[in-house]
């Protein structure tokens, strides 16, 4: 197949082969198919390289934790006014009494208000596990009293029909009516643990006597309660 001649106004200019005429197709379609076999590339940061790590969440230490391990091995033990316990139960502040005497052998006071006045006071970042933690429950302060356990959390004797158990201190209840906290075991002054891993505190167990509760007026319950639940149910 021949091409056509194109001419000029001098003469003619080249002859115009269909090879030729096709040679700016087959341009385009390399450059196409170069495109399309390219690799992209890829980032070298990954999508968390440019974060910035928050800070852990720590609780300060004061050397307690035995004191602390003590009272979460006493959970779900059953609710008893006046008890102090583990065979009679607990109210409040005889678990505190129970388990500090227990585990570091530091006799506290049975009342949680006269507990509220021992030790050293601290403040809110200061509290530690082993510490103990006053509420007010029946509308004055210090008439409630745990452990705290770390993680924001404390063991305590709620109410009547209930148990100890666990307890998160940034629930609103407890958050608003948290009045303080106290240390009442110097750091430091636990026995050392033994070749079998269990504290000398806890062989044998120190024994609590209960101590004699004097008894109540109908109208003055309330006042003496440690717990207004306990209180009200009785009404």
């Amino acid at each position: 197949m021949t091409g056509r001649r194109l001419t000029g106004p001098t003469g003619p200019l080249f002859t115009q082969t269909p090879a030729r005429r096709a040679l700016p197709v087959l341009l385009l379609c390399a450059c196409l198919l170069a495109a399309c076999s390219s690799t992209p590339t890829r980032s070298s940061k990954s999508p968390s390289a440019g974060r910035t790590p928050g800070p852990p969440i720590k609780d300060p230490s004061a050397g307690l934790e035995e004191i602390s391990i003590q009272a979460m091995a006493l959970v779900g033990t059953p609710y008893r006014y006046g008890g102090n316990t583990p065979d009679s139960g607990f109210d409040c502040s005889g678990l505190v009494r129970y388990v500090v005497n227990r585990s570091a052998a530091v006799s506290l006071p049975r009342t949680t208000a006269e507990m509220g006045t021992r030790g050293i006071p601290l403040q809110r970042a200061e509290v530690a596990s082993g510490d103990l933690v006053f509420f007010n429950t029946p509308g004055h302060p210090h008439s409630h009293v745990g452990i705290y356990v770390g993680q924001n959390r404390f063991v305590h004797a709620p109410s009547s029909g209930g148990t100890v158990r666990l307890e998160d201190m940034t629930k609103s209840y407890w958050a608003r009516r948290y009045t303080g906290a106290r240390r009442v075991v110097e750091a430091g002054s636990l026995p050392m643990p033994s070749s079998t891993g269990m504290t000398a505190s806890l062989e044998p167990a120190p024994a609590i006597s209960p101590a004699p509760l004097p008894p109540l007026a109908p109208s003055a319950a309330l006042a003496e309660e440690d717990d207004p639940i306990a209180a009200f149910a009785r009404q």
